[in-house]
Order: structure tokens, then sequence, then C-alpha cells
């Protein structure tokens, strides 16, 4: 008996073990590691309102932000009565409350955008959120205001076409932010804890028009010989020192001076791996792979490329990489898989003939893509084509996928689903 004991503790701490390394928090934007990939498995391929739904929650309005997971909390911003909430949700669908910080709502591009358009991230302490009008601020998990300030007021007007959308980077202590528009192009490190400026980098460029402003997020660089931080707009990808910002390297050559296209502002963020560095353009332009071990101006020399793809960058969802391959999803949806060491094009397929917004995610040997019209195609990962499935949410989506506890949650203009095997 002692022994039959022992065998079922013993499995029931390896069952423990295997379920807790499967279940991950989705603190930010793309995920554990904001890259868009997910180490969890057993996830769906197929959903519907009668099949692997586990709820759908109302919501007070439209947003292009991708939700935040921790525990069993769930953080999103949304349009509210004019203005912009956070809201914290539980993992069962339940509104615990509901903070407006964002002093007024706006819709840009005939709805297509609005002031919640940044997505929040959460340290399992605090959430912190950022609004279209530079309301930024933090919160315990409980709603209640740690800070908050206005990034307008402390660093002047925001000149876009469109809405700022960019999305802060946490980081240990710090939040990353990059404001990158026609009054200004600044990259900014802020103590998490106070909302005070750590340092300002003035960044440098010679864009001009639309090109003066970004859409994209900063994004971190860590590998075990170097850190460094990438900022993205302004027709140039910059890093930066983390101690001071300081400006370490720079490359040019995705808005080519001999063809300049006045209206290519950029949206995609870059992503990385250690090693490569993938940094998208816009509006069919080039993409790059880039080596983290570049130095100075590397616009016009073959040093630290690593491979260029001249033509089919995708527009607004952000690259991903995962087991040697890179992903695009470009806007009308098709997507375009690349070796990742080398550039050479695995395929490029046709999924849904729509335009996308949000950013793949991969999942369980799954890459999910998920269009504006609410058609989410699962393509098998890998060097082969296959669609595996095709779910219609029915509801208009530009955030992407969150996955998070063995669920997978869509966030749409109307509602957020959570979908799981068994529903």
């Amino acid at each position: 008996m002692r022994y039959l004991s022992r065998v079922v503790l013993t499995g029931f701490a390896a069952l423990l073990l295997v379920s807790a390394a499967r279940a991950e928090n989705w603190p930010q934007w793309r995920g554990p590691r904001n890259d868009g990939v997910s180490a969890e498995t057993g996830l769906p391929t197929s959903w519907s309102l009668d099949e692997n739904l586990k709820w759908r929650a109302e919501l007070p309005g439209a947003a292009g932000s991708t939700p935040v997971v921790w525990g069993d909390r769930i953080f999103l911003t949304s349009a509210d009565s004019g203005k912009v909430s956070l809201i914290c949700m539980t993992t069962a669908g339940e509104e615990l409350w509901r903070r407006p910080f964002g002093a007024e709502n706006w819709e840009v591009r005939g709805g297509e955008g609005n002031a919640a358009s940044s997505s929040p991230s959460t340290d399992g302490e605090h959430v912190y959120a950022f609004a279209g009008n530079g309301d930024f601020a933090s919160y315990t998990l409980d709603g209640e205001e740690a800070w908050a300030t206005n990034l307008e007021d402390r660093y002047g007007q925001f000149d876009m076409f469109f809405v700022m959308a960019t999305t802060p980077w946490l980081d240990g202590d710090r939040l990353y932010l990059q404001l990158i528009h026609s009054n200004g192009w600044l990259v900014l490190a802020f103590d998490k804890n106070t909302g005070d400026e750590l340092w300002k980098h003035k960044r440098k460029s010679d864009a001009h028009s639309e090109c003066e402003q970004s859409y994209a997020s900063a994004f971190l660089y860590r590998d075990d010989d170097r850190e460094f931080l990438l900022s993205h707009g302004a027709d140039y990808v910059t890093a930066h020192s983390l101690a001071d910002g300081g400006e370490l390297w720079r490359c040019g050559g995705l808005n080519p001076r001999d063809s300049y296209n006045p209206s290519l502002r950029f949206v995609a963020s870059p992503v990385a791996v250690p090693g490569l560095i993938v940094v998208p353009s816009a509006k069919n332009g080039p993409v790059l792979g880039l080596s983290p071990d570049a130095s100075g101006d590397i616009s016009d020399s073959d040093e630290g490329h690593v491979w260029t793809r001249p033509r089919g960058t995708p527009d607004v969802p952000s690259p991903l990489i995962h087991d040697g391959l890179v992903y695009l999803c470009r806007e009308n949806g098709n997507l375009i898989v690349m070796d990742a060491e080398t550039g050479e094009e695995l395929y490029d397929e046709t999924t849904h003939r729509h335009r996308h917004r949000a950013s793949p995610v991969y999942a369980d040997g799954k890459v999910y893509l998920t269009a504006r019209d609410g058609v989410v195609t699962v393509v098998r990962a890998g060097r082969m084509f296959e669609i595996l499935a095709s779910n219609e949410l029915g509801e208009t989506v530009s955030s992407s996928p969150v996955v998070s506890n063995g669920t997978v949650y869509f966030r749409t203009y109307d509602a957020l689903w959570a979908v799981s095997e068994g529903g």
C-alpha cells in the first residue's frame, strides 16, 4: 500500500509538473517572450458557438489592442462611452473592475482604429496601460491607481495621420516606449514603479511626409552576449543602449531613396531570435534579416545583413519566427514562409482573402492567422503549406490571438471569446 501510494503521488506530481510546464501567462502584446510564440499544447484547431467555446463576454466598445493574461485574470483596454477604459476580467469571463483612464476616445480610418489600440502589459503585481491621447497609467491587480501621467503633456502633442498605437515593452523594472511622429522622434525608458523618466533619446532621421510617423512598437533584443532596444520608424530601424538610450547602430534601405514612397509609415514591428532580427517595412516593401553584431550605419553596406527580401513585407501584422522558419502574414491573407538562416522562400500561399491586421501566433504546432472579418485560419506550422481549419467569429477583429493555460482568446470589436478543447 505504501508503494502504491508513492506511485500515485509520484504520478500526480509528474502530472502537475507537466501541467505547469504547459501553462503560461500572456503578459504582453505578443506573449511570454513578446515574439508571438506559445509553448502550450492541447489547443483547439476548430471552434464555433457549438464547438470548443468556453464563453463569450460582451465588451463596452471596440479596440485593436490585444488582451493580456496573468493567472486567473485578463486585462484589456476598450473604447467605453467616449473614453478609454482598462478592464479586468476573470478567466471565467466575469468582469471584476473597470477604470476609465484615457480622457477621450476617437475613431480613425472609418472606425478601423481608435485611442484603445495600444495593448496593456502586466508583471503579476501591476498592469500598465497606454492610450492614443498620451494617457499612461499603472494599476494594481485590484484596480487601484499606482501612478498616472500624460505623455503628450510631457513630450509634446502627437502629430499622426491616425492615432498613436505603439505599445510599451515591460522588462524588469522598466517600461520602454517609442514615440515617433511628425512632432518628434523619441525613444524612452520609464521606471515602472513611479512612471518617472529614466532616459530619453532623440532619434535622427531624414524621413519626410507620412514616413515621419510610426505605429510600430519597440522590441528588446537579448541573447547570451548582448541586449539592446530596437526602435522602428521614420525609415530606419535603430538599436539603443539599455543604459542610456544611446544609438548603437542603424539600418535604412526600408524606403529606398531612388523610389521614395512618402506614405511608407511603419506599422508592423520587428521580431527576433538569438542571432537574427527580422525587420519589416510597409506597403509590399522589403524585409531585412539583420545580425545583432551590427555597428554604425549599415544602410548602404552588406555588413550586418544576413539576408534581404526585396518585396513582400506584411503591412500591419508583425513577423513570426519559430523553429528556423520566418512567417510573414501579408495584409491580403497571403502567408509567406522563409528559411530563417538563408531567407529562402519555402512557400507563398493564400489563406483567407481578406484584410489582416492581427499578428500571427504560433502554438501547439499551429499558426493562427486572424482576419479583420473574424475568420481565423489555422495553418500547420512547418515547411509545407496546409490549412487545418477555418473558423468564423462573425465579428470584426484587429487584435492578435492570446494563448494562456490551455485557452485561446480572441478580442473582437464586440466581445472577448475564449476557446479550448472541450469548451
